[in-house]
């Protein structure tokens, strides 16, 4: 990964406020889509949990941007819904490289592995945080300690589109 690297952190979707369903994803990718167009990034690197990081990752591959996945663990994806599973394999067999940061199966600790290798490589990190306790805090945290990494959080855009 060379040039301005974005990756992304941010809220699941029950914690958005609008639920699992498409009503959200297509909301989320177009605030995703209309923040990389502006700042036009070489590539980005999506956790790819459900909600903010897969809508991140569907909106840089629209935009024809190489999109990095950094797969907190084998199986991240195993024991989501069906419909949920494919949209992840849609996204990751799109990716210019997939990382698998930890070995073996779930382990909490792992997400925030991940979290860390993602702000190592990155320029910026785009975050869709509300300020509470949690993974993505956890994340924006540790970014916040390396100089290099700009934060820019776009909660409060997303409270502006969020579907009722």
């Amino acid at each position: 990964m060379s040039g301005l690297v974005i990756a992304a952190t941010g809220h699941r979707p029950s914690k958005l406020g609008c639920g699992y369903g498409n009503n959200m994803h297509l909301p989320l990718t177009q605030l995703a889509y209309d923040y990389l167009a502006r700042l036009g990034p070489d590539s980005v690197i999506s956790g790819m949990a459900l909600g903010w990081d897969q809508a991140f990752a569907d909106a840089a591959l629209l935009l024809g941007l190489p999109v990095h996945a950094a797969v907190p663990f084998k199986g991240q994806e195993s024991q989501w819904p069906t419909k949920a599973r494919a949209q992840w394999q849609r996204i990751i067999d799109r990716c210019a490289s997939v990382t698998v940061v930890s070995t073996g199966g779930y382990h909490p600790e792992k997400m925030q592995v991940r979290n860390e290798w993602m702000v190592d490589r990155a320029d910026r990190l785009c975050a869709l945080w509300d300020g509470s306790t949690g993974g993505t805090g956890n994340c924006i945290r540790y970014a916040a300690n390396d100089p290099k990494v700009v934060i820019d959080n776009l909660y409060d855009q997303w409270l502006l589109r969020r579907p009722s």
